[in-house]
């Protein structure tokens, strides 16, 4: 009862703005309308799937996705490692990376818009080289510049905690590795990996998440309707919640929970049986 008594606060804000808004979310995507409305069963996921805009921007999240969340594993791990070693400014270097999860992210979008604007800074070193501008927010560069905006905004967070697994393995298996013989690429695959696939799922998981909040950072630069490579998930329901569609809201909202979802299982159950396999 102890227990239960102080975790009731928690439960009962949990529940209040997670769990109820969720299951009216999925009884509405049911519905024809949200007041005085009539079952309709599945019809509205049947409109949903059948809807152009709705595949292409389910297309573009997961594209972006299955690229971005893969680079940022790599990249994020090998800035790790770098950094474990006695480099010089190391300090420094790391608190560089940090930087960009502690300044307000309208500040970050004025920066990136001076950069990537048709009469930006980008264009005009174009510009001083002789070469043509170019658009782009409004042409296929706009899917590479919001994937460099996300590496650059959510990589300092991975390496913090690769960091923290790198230095919560012991050295002792190393200097053990060494005397056997083991190379480098032995002690990483067999040592270093085992020890941070905990670490690595965790990223993954939060890579993914991050991938579908990039929509803020997509809507401050691009507006509205950005070029149809950077139309996502969270575009289209944004536009249908301004159109006030909360029924193809509700039924793409229940559709991203359960991908997340069966993302979330996969991925965990692979960090089971790899540290099975492992042991």
């Amino acid at each position: 009862m102890v227990a239960l008594t102080f975790l009731l606060p928690s439960a009962i804000g949990f529940a209040l703005f997670y769990i109820i808004p969720f299951v009216m979310g999925l009884i509405y995507s049911m519905l024809d309308r949200t007041v005085g409305g009539s079952f309709v069963g599945l019809a509205n996921y049947q409109e949903l799937l059948s809807s152009g805009s709705f595949r292409k921007a389910a297309s573009n999240t997961f594209w972006f996705t299955a690229v971005n969340v893969p680079l940022m594993l790599l990249l994020s791990l090998v800035i790790a490692i770098l950094l474990n070693r006695n480099l010089y400014l190391r300090n420094f270097i790391r608190m560089a990376y940090v930087l960009p999860l502690v300044v307000p992210v309208a500040s970050v979008v004025m920066v990136w818009q001076v950069i990537f604007d048709w009469n930006g800074s980008l264009n005009a070193w174009l510009h001083g080289f002789g070469l043509d501008h170019i658009d782009w927010m409004k042409s296929a560069w706009a899917r590479g510049v919001v994937s460099v905006f996300y590496l650059w905004k959510h990589v300092g967070y991975n390496i913090i905690l690769f960091l923290a697994g790198l230095q919560g393995i012991p050295r002792d298996y190393y200097e053990t590795a060494n005397i056997e013989g083991a190379g480098k690429w032995r002690q990483f695959y067999s040592i270093t990996l085992v020890y941070l696939t905990p670490t690595m799922v965790f990223v993954v998981l939060m890579s993914i998440m991050n991938t579908f909040k990039i929509f803020r950072e997509t809507y401050l630069i691009a507006g509205d309707y950005p070029h149809d490579s950077i139309y996502t998930l969270q575009h289209y329901m944004n536009n249908m919640f301004l159109t006030m569609d909360v029924q193809k809201l509700s039924a793409a909202a229940s559709l991203m929970v359960i991908c997340i979802f069966m993302i979330v299982a996969i991925l965990l159950q692979i960090e089971k049986r790899y540290t099975q396999f492992m042991d």
